[in-house]
């Protein structure tokens, strides 16, 4: 487990001795300039994949509003030279409350992709939610975890016997707790994604957990029914796609070249992809499937909290999927609240959407999350210097974090008070 005592100095004095033999960090500091970095080091349709939202994208401006509108209220006089930043979650103590949010298609970031960001993250013992549409399959990312927690998300399939194949994989490399995305059983209306024609699954991108998944190669033996009838013109596009299937198949482009499985398998994704029909009931299914913890992603309404709490989930993530999947949502932070109450410490609350920086977290904490997931900042530090680059930004968010914790005169991560922050 990383020493995270005194990180925020620590951090701080890292950086200022390197300037003075004239280096700079990998990775710019302030957020505006990470992103335009990040923008500048990507692609046209991965900047879009990744910064973009839902419709306007008024629920991703929401999140960052609802920030805004709570300010820290600092207390002084509080001994807090020494600062504990531990959280306990599931029976496993943490060196901090930050865990990586679960995103994918991160090759088409940078090409380590989810490996990088393992790496990054099991070096400063900060546990991972693999995504369920990685583009490194789950296996390999835990043994670059190594010991530092590892959780997975799931999107639930149309296909049981696939979703009891996930979990028995999660169980098989260590995963500490299965996170059901439930805002998801849909895409959402993506203008920039839409602008560029760009959905990366149709290139066989991000959907690695599904390709070295037994249950989903034996699918493939099976008839597909084809959704819809549109067809894309034939074309150099459509050859390149059609080769980016091949390559993004296991075995490569060499070996896949005369294979049909490549398309077969775009097509069983986009196929079995989402469960929309998903109800209450279904939980009892990952219950009879794992003895692993669950927690439910995407809750953001207080009646759904307690319907959780009272079906014996082990564990809420209040999230909106930052603003990706419904424009004009409520801002998550304003949701956190309310939930909270709600569940009134019966299981942990995590919190994830809109998550710039460490005062982020001390706010989040402050308004009832046990711990707090960040997501795009260590996907715009990835694309920039791959895994030093994601390594920079989590020491970044947890050093501002740990000073934020002092200088608010709070010596406790796991005990930051309501009364830390007001409303305005």
């Amino acid at each position: 487990m990383s020493d995270q005592s005194d990180i925020g100095r620590k951090r701080q004095r890292e950086i200022y001795v390197a300037g003075v033999g004239g280096r700079l960090p990998s990775v710019p500091v302030a957020q505006a300039k990470l992103e335009a970095a990040a923008q500048a080091a990507m692609s046209a349709e991965a900047w879009a994949y990744v910064a973009g939202g839902a419709g306007r994208e008024s629920t991703m401006e929401a999140n960052r509003a609802a920030f805004e509108r709570w300010r820290i209220v600092p207390r002084v006089l509080h001994n807090v030279e020494k600062r504990d930043l531990t959280v306990t979650l599931f029976g496993r103590r943490l060196p901090s409350p930050l865990l990586l949010a679960p995103i994918g298609v991160l090759e088409m970031v940078h090409r380590e992709a989810d490996l990088a960001v393992a790496r990054a993250a099991a070096a400063l013992g900060v546990p991972f939610i693999f995504s369920n549409q990685a583009s490194v399959p789950m296996e390999t990312a835990a043994v670059a975890m190594g010991t530092v927690p590892r959780w997975f998300q799931l999107y639930w399939s149309r296909s049981d016997d696939l979703v009891a194949s996930f979990l028995r994989r999660a169980e098989a490399c260590g995963c500490d707790a299965i996170v059901l995305t439930l805002d998801t059983t849909m895409l959402g209306w993506r203008p920039r994604d839409l602008d560029l024609g760009s959905l990366p699954f149709l290139k066989g991108q991000g959907i690695v957990q599904y390709t070295s998944d037994p249950v989903f190669r034996a699918e493939l033996e099976q008839p597909s029914a084809t959704e819809g009838s549109a067809r894309p013109p034939v074309n150099f596009m459509t050859i390149a796609a059609a080769l980016a299937q091949k390559a993004n198949f296991p075995g490569g482009i060499l070996r896949n070249l005369g294979s049909d499985k490549p398309r077969a398998a775009v097509q069983r994704f986009v196929n079995t992809y989402s469960r929309p029909n998903l109800t209450w009931e279904d939980l009892k299914f990952l219950r009879r499937h794992t003895k692993l913890p669950v927690l439910l992603k995407g809750v953001l309404h207080p009646d759904d909290a307690r319907q959780a709490v009272g079906l014996g989930l082990d564990g809420l993530i209040v999230s909106n999927h930052g603003g990706r999947q419904i424009d004009g949502a409520i801002a998550a932070l304003d949701a956190l609240p309310a939930i909270a109450e709600a569940v009134n410490g019966k299981i942990p609350v995590l919190f994830d959407s809109g998550v710039r920086g460490g005062a982020d977290v001390f706010k989040a904490l402050a308004l009832g999350a046990t711990a707090v997931c960040l997501g795009r900042p260590y996907v715009y530090g990835l694309a920039v210097a791959g895994e030093t680059g994601v390594r920079e930004v989590l020491s970044n968010v947890l050093a501002e974090f740990d000073l934020t914790l002092g200088l608010a005169g709070v010596a406790l991560a796991a005990s930051v008070p309501r009364s830390a922050v007001a409303g305005s």
